[in-house]
């Protein structure tokens, strides 16, 4: 399912799409972190995904799997290339 989101991120083209897309790469990317249990410090994070539960302050100390690691830099990849806000 998530890699068929993220091959759906990549393909995108047009600037109205680009904009939902980069909203979705964000998402995705922290959606990620959340459920790793990284602990949001941005208002936009934490109003999007609170931090209930959350035990890790420093994204580098969140424990992800390879396949996450691959998926994360992935969507940063993405934002870089497309100049996602960030």
């Amino acid at each position: 399912m998530r890699a068929g989101l993220y091959a759906l991120i990549l393909v995108a083209g047009s600037t109205g799409a680009m904009a939902n897309d980069c909203a979705e790469a964000w998402y995705q990317r922290n959606l990620i972190y959340k459920q790793a249990g990284y602990c949001f410090s941005t208002p936009r994070a934490i109003r999007t995904f609170g931090n209930a539960g959350c035990q890790y302050d420093a994204m580098d100390r969140v424990p992800l799997s390879r396949q996450e690691q691959s998926a994360v830099a992935e969507l940063q990849a993405f934002e870089r290339t497309h100049a996602c806000p960030r």
